[in-house]
């Protein structure tokens, strides 16, 4: 199986005080919004990074004309900052239990780990290397939030990528998404896969209830996926 987990909310906790700095700052200095508005901007987690930006700087009074020119600059800008910004040890972040569960998947033959983020990828892979989980997780795979802005695009992107050279996706029935917010049970149902829920985020067990399981921490998911593996030829395609 194909497990596409987020950051996020899943694997880490607490750990995007930096990631919201760089956002900001990227988006002083490619626009000079100096202090982007956030009320009735709504729920961001489980946004991708173009769509928080975005929704901040409409707030500002930037134009939808003047976002989509310059959304290649912002993602860079805040991808230089956060390179910056990013402390240099993140490990005390780490969901408890998430490494071993990783380690444990990891030894499998049967599974491929790679991430569905809104996290530009740059900003992805320093936040896991800094919390030293990131060698779980290939280059070259997963879908992120510098790949399209929408976040339903982001598992058929990391199918793709997983399937073998010019041949088929990887399938679907063979797909699970892991994540801690609604939005990751929506873009799992946008591509007709599987999804798992940890209610380690900002959201409860009731609000993951649309979730094919919902797990209350690593020890559960881990019991959810196990069972999933057991039962891989039953799954719906």
């Amino acid at each position: 199986m194909l497990l596409l987990f987020d950051i996020d909310g899943t694997l880490l906790l607490r750990a995007a005080d930096a990631h919201r700095d760089a956002i900001h700052e990227a988006l002083r200095r490619v626009h000079g919004v100096t202090d982007p508005v956030r009320r009735g901007l709504g729920e961001v987690a489980g946004r991708t990074d173009a769509d928080i930006a975005r929704n901040l700087l409409v707030a500002a009074g930037i134009t939808a004309t003047q976002i989509d020119e310059r959304a290649d600059d912002v993602r860079i800008a805040a991808c230089e900052a956060y390179a910056r910004l990013v402390p240099d040890d993140l490990s005390g972040h780490v969901t408890p239990g998430m490494d071993k569960l990783l380690q444990r998947l990891a030894e499998r033959d049967d599974t491929r780990l790679a991430l569905v983020t809104g996290n530009f990828e740059p900003i992805a892979r320093l936040k896991l290397r800094a919390a030293g989980i990131g060698r779980y997780f290939a280059r070259g795979q997963g879908g992120f939030g510098s790949d399209h802005e929408d976040r339903a695009m982001l598992p058929q992107i990391a199918r793709r990528r997983a399937g073998d050279g010019d041949r088929a996706e990887w399938p679907r029935a063979q797909t699970a998404v892991i994540g801690d917010t609604p939005r990751d049970i929506a873009c799992a149902r946008a591509d007709g896969v599987r999804v798992a829920a940890i209610a380690t985020g900002p959201f409860g067990p009731e609000e993951l209830r649309q979730a094919d399981a919902v797990a209350r921490d690593a020890a559960e998911l881990g019991e959810v996926l196990e069972h999933w593996l057991a039962n891989r030829t039953r799954l719906p395609s």
